[in-house]
């Protein structure tokens, strides 16, 4: 399990109301009403759902897209799990809050909430998992604030993380504004079979720029990384900034087109949704 934002899946037992009224970039609010979602953004079943068996998964690098910056990656014999937050809202209380291998100072934290086995490293160090010598973890930069209570600010390393393996190679970017250590991390470790880059909680953009890229950064850092495909992460599940929720999808194509960039390389997926991106000898999937 990597840490490093916070993130979450959408509620899918909560059932919802069918509208045909969507809402404008202009009139959206923060407690935009869920009715269209169903059609617009619907939730899957994840396939390891209908199919517990995986003994007949066959080799490569599959990503599934859990909600916000959750991803399950399935890459060189490892599942590899990005911020696993399953709650209802992306806060350390319950009762408020938008719905719905660790840094520097988080192993403490982590530690009094009952988890085991945890690996604390600084930003480019690297360790691997015991059992698989030849897949290395790689705590990388990014750039945004940490706190986990209300006396904590900035007191943990927030991170991104490159994972290498000997046949694949995934970069997890998190929350994050945009900064040069993309570039560095492309020249270190690029390129990378995919990177799960985020795209979404941007505006007002003189607030959310040191902390959120836009979905124009969100290219950018594909190109720094050398990706030969991204996911789009952070977008369509919490609502944590004024964009329209169907907004971030919109300019991350607008934004491929302007690059001279296939659609494809950088690509959405629905809660739940699953892409073998690569296979065993590398080749890209469509």
């Amino acid at each position: 399990m990597l840490r490093g934002a916070e993130g979450g899946p959408v509620d899918t037992q909560t059932p919802r109301k069918s509208s045909s009224s969507h809402s404008s970039r202009k009139s959206f609010r923060l407690d935009y009403r869920l009715e269209a979602l169903d059609s617009e953004l619907p939730v899957m079943e994840p396939y390891f759902v209908k199919n517990p068996d995986l003994s007949d998964s066959g080799p490569g690098l599959r990503v599934t897209w859990l909600g916000h910056a959750t991803v399950l990656v399935e890459m060189d014999g490892l599942n590899i799990l990005t911020d696993p937050v399953f709650s209802q809202r992306a806060s350390p209380f319950q009762f408020m809050g938008p719905k719905r291998f660790v840094p520097l100072g988080l192993m403490d934290w982590l530690a009094k909430m009952g988890c085991e086995n945890v690996m604390e490293l600084d930003w480019w160090e690297e360790n691997c998992v015991p059992g698989h010598d030849d897949v290395t973890f790689v705590c990388t930069p990014s750039q945004h604030w940490s706190k986990r209570t209300a006396l904590d600010d900035n007191k943990s390393l927030w991170g991104s993380w490159s994972i290498l393996g000997p046949d694949h190679r995934f970069f997890f970017a998190g929350d994050t504004g945009y900064c040069a250590s993309f570039q560095e991390i492309g020249r270190r470790f690029g390129p990378f079979d995919l990177a799960a880059i985020p795209i979404g909680a941007y505006l007002p953009r003189d607030v959310m720029q040191g902390q959120h890229v836009d979905p124009e950064e969100a290219v950018q850092i594909h190109q720094d990384l050398q990706a030969k495909q991204s996911v789009a992460i952070h977008w369509g599940t919490f609502a944590l900034a004024y964009e329209y929720y169907l907004e971030p999808p919109v300019r991350l194509r607008e934004a491929l087109e302007q690059k001279g960039l296939k659609p494809e390389s950088f690509f959405t997926l629905h809660h739940g949704e699953s892409r073998l991106v690569a296979s065993q000898d590398r080749d890209v999937l469509h």
